[in-house]
């Protein structure tokens, strides 16, 4: 089982709002688009929704590789926190009521737009937080653990 994400990581995440997501199409051009999200601390996971018919979503359902940024919300431009992700995007099946729970409690208006659920499993997270220092950075893999159990 993965470690835990550090705390400060974990904040900034729930904290947030919005994710910008790149997946890559079948001539391994990139593509990216801008989500709301919800973090789920547990799984380790983002969820977001989107409907089937947008570049985006039928890209991720061929090849759900995918890497994104989020930013504060309300970004301040001395002090500047943000995350780098990498991880892997899947259409949720309409069996996973837990995470659309979990989205549309945080987003209770999505309920009227239509679209799947989808979830980005983490697999590396740093983060950049200047609150701390200049260039200072936390990181976190899904595979550290197993990787150090391995040697």
């Amino acid at each position: 089982m993965p470690k835990h994400i550090p705390v400060d990581i974990v904040n900034f995440l729930k904290g947030q709002t919005c994710a910008n997501i790149c997946g890559v199409d079948v001539d391994h051009q990139p593509y990216c688009f801008t989500c709301f999200y919800v973090f789920d601390e547990v799984q380790h996971c983002l969820y977001f929704k989107s409907q089937m018919n947008t570049k985006h979503a039928q890209l991720l359902e061929v090849n759900g590789a995918a890497a994104g940024t989020i930013l504060e919300d309300n970004l301040d431009k001395i002090l500047v926190k943000g995350i780098q992700f990498q991880g892997l995007v899947k259409r949720n099946s309409i069996f996973d009521v837990a995470a659309s729970m979990k989205y549309h409690a945080h987003y209770p208006m999505a309920v009227a737009v239509p679209g799947d659920m989808w979830t980005v499993y983490l697999e590396h997270v740093k983060f950049t937080d200047n609150s701390k220092g200049f260039g200072h950075k936390s990181h976190w893999s899904a595979h550290e653990e197993e990787a150090s159990d391995a040697s």
